[in-house]
């Protein structure tokens, strides 16, 4: 099958959506499929057995004439759009592209966020993302909360996202040399936290939660992973320069370390692995969303997240991870303070990431994918 993926982001570019792009296609290409990408001007080629047309400047009319245009002179027989809207510049016009092209579409939601149209164009937003879901031949949604979310006469499929984080740690590898670099001492219980930041994912909490870890004498020490503000959202840059405001004020910054971007994903397993544990305290609840508890679970650490919104059975409390309120610093300040107080909660829960981490597994995420895909085009031709 001649697979094309439109998408918004595409390395080097920074964020989630792009990382996953890059490892489905090197993945689905791996089982025999030939795939092609298409994506904006900041995008580049990384594997020369997946060419990439990065010639978008702006999401418009043209650009979906582009894609219609890419897609009948590569004879792709299906088209994948990766979705989320930040990722396309919160333009309106990428929930369109099904009605242009003549092959069938399939649509991975990564969210449900609703594009910025016009003042008050209130109930539009969510129509414009409804529309996208009925106009395409098929849905794949990665978690449990947009399952539940779109309904109604949906070819749909349920396919989570794996760790964009993959590689091994090095033969030669020593946590005490990582924990060392974070800044941290024997005794200490380092804290990591990983990923993009933006206003959801909690950070200011667990800064909360740092500070009154260390009022109450607990030799306490952050790790902030990567950290950056991404490439999709211009907003996030306000919020990281208050949370580096915060952090001075507070007197933070001697039990903070910020790693800033890193290139090599080896240094973050490095720092995950190092860690005793990651905290990632996101304001709406643990999710299949989320890449940065992806990665956590792929190394097998003891992680402290929030309780999700809606029942996922696979995140079990006490056994893969603890669950708290979200928004909650005290709760958090408790469960950080059972791992310190507790090696055998700690070596609990890493050994019940490791378990979980085999539902996150990226041949099993390609094999899923294809069988649908192949499910659609079998219907539609």
């Amino acid at each position: 099958m001649r697979i094309g993926i439109v998408t918004g982001e595409y390395p080097p570019m920074e964020g989630g959506v792009g990382a996953y792009t890059r490892i489905l296609a090197e993945e689905l290409s791996r089982l025999g499929q030939k795939v092609l990408i298409f994506s904006c001007i900041k995008a580049q080629s990384v594997n020369p057995d997946i060419p990439v047309v990065h010639t978008v400047r702006t999401w418009n009319l043209g650009s979906l004439l582009a894609v219609r245009e890419w897609t009948k002179t590569n004879e792709i027989d299906i088209v994948n759009i990766q979705f989320q809207t930040a990722a396309y510049g919160m333009s309106p016009w990428i929930h369109f592209l099904p009605h242009v092209l003549g092959v069938p579409v399939v649509t991975t939601f990564h969210d449900l966020r609703f594009p910025y149209l016009f003042p008050k164009a209130g109930l539009m937003r969510k129509w414009i993302v409804r529309h996208l879901a009925q106009a395409s031949a098929g849905v794949i949604v990665t978690n449990h909360e947009d399952d539940k979310q779109l309904t109604g006469n949906l070819k749909k499929c349920l396919i989570p996202i794996g760790s964009n984080i993959l590689r091994p740690l090095a033969p030669y590898y020593e946590a005490a040399t990582w924990r060392k670099r974070a800044g941290a001492e024997d005794g200490d219980i380092l804290i990591a936290y990983f990923g993009l930041i933006n206003r959801s994912k909690g950070l200011d909490t667990l800064l909360e939660s740092l500070g009154i870890l260390c009022a109450q004498g607990v030799p306490a020490r952050l790790v902030i992973i990567g950290g950056s503000a991404g490439n999709s959202d211009p907003t996030n840059i306000e919020y990281v320069n208050t949370l580096k405001e915060r952090i001075l004020q507070q007197k933070l910054d001697r039990v903070v370390h910020w790693t800033g971007y890193l290139h090599e994903e080896a240094e973050v397993a490095a720092y995950l692995t190092a860690s005793d544990v990651v905290a990632l305290p996101f304001n709406d609840g643990a999710s299949f969303r989320r890449g940065s508890l992806m990665a956590a679970v792929q190394y097998g650490c003891a992680i402290v997240s929030t309780t999700p919104t809606v029942e996922i059975p696979e995140f079990i409390h006490g056994e893969n991870m603890l669950l708290v309120p979200a928004n909650a610093s005290l709760e958090l300040v408790d469960a950080l303070h059972e791992i310190y107080d507790s090696d055998d909660l700690r070596q609990t829960l890493q050994r019940g990431a490791t378990a979980l981490a085999k539902h996150f597994d990226w041949k099993s995420i390609a094999e899923k994918t294809i069988n649908f895909f192949d499910s659609v085009y079998r219907a539609k031709t």
